[in-house]
Order: C-alpha cells, then structure tokens, then sequence
C-alpha cells in the first residue's frame, strides 16, 4: 500500500511558472490570518486599533481592515495619508513631523477628502506653525497630537513644562484640534517578553504622569496613542491605549525569530530563481539588493528549502548562496524567501504578486510605494 503523498508546503503556487522572478508573493490567507489576530490581541475590539500602514502600503489591505471595523489610520507619508482616504478611512494621521510643502500637502488632501478627519504630530513649535498656516489658507480644520519622547530619542518632545506650553498653543490655534497625545517606543524589541515589558512600562511612566497633569488641568485627551509592533501586546493590556502595529500585518523572520510571543505568519514572500550554480556547493539567485532591504546584516532573506545556506556575496541582482546541497538545486529552480525585514523590501517592488488558495491569482501595485499619488 503507497503513502499519500504529502501535503504541498505553504508557499507551494500551482501556477508559478508563470511569475517572473524576482517577486513579491503575498499570501493573502496569511494576511486574514494576521488581521484577524490584530483584533483579537485587542480584545475583539478594532476601535483599539490604529495601524501602520507602512509596512504594506497597499490599497486592498487598507479597504479589507475598515471591512473588518478599524476605521483609523497611521501613515508615514503623505502618499500613505492620500492613499487610506481614497479606500475611505474615517480618521488617519501622518506620524512624520510636516515640514516644507508637507503642511499644505496634508490640508490640500483634507479639502479632497472632506469626509476624512487628518491629523498630524508636532513636538515643536515651528511644526504648529507650518500645519495651522496650512489649514488657515486652505480653510480646514487639522488634528495635531503632541508627539513625546518616551526614550528613543527620535522625534518627540520630553514630557514636561516646554510640553505643557505645546498644548496649549495647539488648543488656542486656529484651524487645529489637539487630538492627544503619540508616542512610540521603536528603541524597545528585546526578545525576553518580560524584560520587554519592564522596559516598556517604565518608559511610559513620565508619558501617563504628563497625561494625567493634563487631564487634571482641563485638557481633553481624544486619543493616546502609543507604540509599534514589538509592543504591541503590552499596551494592548491597557485599555486607554489605541495601538499601532504595523508589522503585523505581513510580518517577517526579524520579529518572528525574536518575538515568539506574537504568534503572527509571515504572508510576504520572495521568489527568487537558481541562474548559476558558480563551483560545487554555491548556488546564485536573480535577488539582488534593489529586490530585498539590504539595510540588514546577512541574512536579509531565509529560504524556506534552503534555510541554513551562507549569503556570501550579493550585487544588484545577484544573491550566492554557499550551501552542501547545491548539488540538489538546478538552474531555473525557484526558490522562496522570508525577509529579514519586510517593510522596506516592500517598498522595493511596484506589484505584488496575491497568492490564494494555492495560485497565483491577481496583481496588485504597490499604492503608495512612490512619494505621492494625486497631492
């Protein structure tokens, strides 16, 4: 009696000889999957959520969460504010400080798309200036949240009086609404969850001490708004937070290596394909750095067949693999990659190729891959 023959590997594509390489596959039950469990870590509550939109900047992901009821938004670019607008979101703000025209930029896309609120951050006075003269000339209101420093010394200004001051020169602006308080602890992905945590919540202490000196004062705090996806499930506990992920959506072997206790599947792939097979134990694939972030130490990318091959040189559009089993690969074999770190290999390709059920299906453009869409 014959065994069945086993089950095809979650990236297998029926179809794939019809892609070319390289490729940015998105898997698009995987994608569900971690959406679904963005709202469950949130306690079946998407009205918790605020997420990043970075690291997909794809239109269909968008109108997919406001299926799912997350009707809020955070962009790092003014293409990503335009682009959440256009699939209807309710409430987005862009999470970079506006400088040059990005002031008008915003207030031209709140004159667009009058049935989306925007918002923007500020940590200085400058920036308050820049965003009420925008939405002074265009005649529309801004939200501002107070961007804080709660340690990674990025953007954000340190909880205290020149804090204080902030507020109250956005509440007596014209043309803008303080819609509370943003702060991000990018600086903290320590894999022990509990060392995490214990970073975590000390790093919000001055941050809730400032929030509750304002709220004694008077001040409506709309919205806390605080970390990414390494914390995600730390301020998910807290009930006053609104959360933005990002990462989650797509995730990658960087988190997933490190952070066991969020339980997400990678959904982005990239296929690459054997073009040379240089001496016995090397292999070379058509993924170069313009098709993987190459920001990252070796490895940028883990081959789901080939997961303890030795990147040991990489070009434009070239990536050897050192492996003892070259000899089982032959030219033209497609191989599929994990990245390191998926949100700027993103950003990197113009379509993404959706996977369902096994096959390739349809070709979806990176949205807000450029700069800026129609604003």
């Amino acid at each position: 009696m014959t065994s069945p023959d086993p089950a095809p590997a979650w990236f297998h594509i029926d179809n794939e000889a019809e892609i070319a390489s390289p490729a940015l596959l998105l898997y698009r039950e995987r994608i569900e999957h971690n959406l679904k469990l963005m709202i469950q870590i949130v306690g079946g509550d998407p009205a918790r959520l605020r997420p990043h939109v970075k690291t997909h900047k794809l239109l269909q992901v968008v109108q997919r969460q406001i299926e799912l009821g997350i009707t809020k938004f955070k962009c790092s670019t003014i293409s990503e504010v335009e682009m959440c607008a256009m699939a209807g979101a309710a409430d987005v703000v862009l999470a970079m400080p506006c400088v040059g025209p990005g002031g008008n930029r915003l207030a031209e896309l709140a004159k667009k798309y009058p049935q989306t609120q925007f918002a923007g951050i500020a940590d200085d006075e400058e920036t308050i200036r820049t965003l009420a003269s925008a939405a002074q000339q265009h005649n529309v209101n801004l939200g501002v949240f107070l961007e804080l420093d709660c340690g990674m010394a990025r953007t954000g200004i340190v909880p205290g009086e020149a804090a204080a001051f902030l507020v109250h020169v956005i509440k007596d602006t014209p043309r803008l609404l303080f819609r509370g308080l943003h702060a991000y602890d990018g600086h903290i992905h320590d894999a022990e969850l509990s060392v995490r945590q214990e970073k975590c919540e000390a790093s919000y202490v001055p941050i809730l001490a400032f929030k509750k000196r304002l709220e004694g004062e008077g001040v409506i705090i709309q919205e806390f708004l605080a970390g990414g996806s390494p914390t995600f499930g730390i301020h998910a506990q807290h009930t006053d937070r609104i959360c933005s992920p990002g990462t989650t959506v797509l995730w990658d072997f960087g988190y997933g290596d490190k952070l066991p206790d969020l339980p997400f599947l990678p959904a982005a792939v990239l296929l690459a394909r054997v073009i040379s097979k240089p001496g016995t134990n090397r292999i070379t694939l058509d993924l170069g750095h313009k098709s993987v972030a190459p920001e990252q130490p070796h490895p940028r990318v883990r081959f789901e067949e080939l997961p303890e091959a030795v990147a040991v040189m990489q070009s434009e559009e070239h990536l050897v693999l050192e492996t003892d089993r070259a000899h089982e690969f032959v030219v033209g074999q497609a191989l599929h990659g994990i990245p390191r770190h998926v949100c700027p290999t993103v950003s990197m390709h113009g379509e993404a190729v959706i996977v369902e059920g096994g096959r390739a299906t349809q070709v979806w453009p990176i949205t807000a891959r450029n700069r800026k869409i129609t604003v």
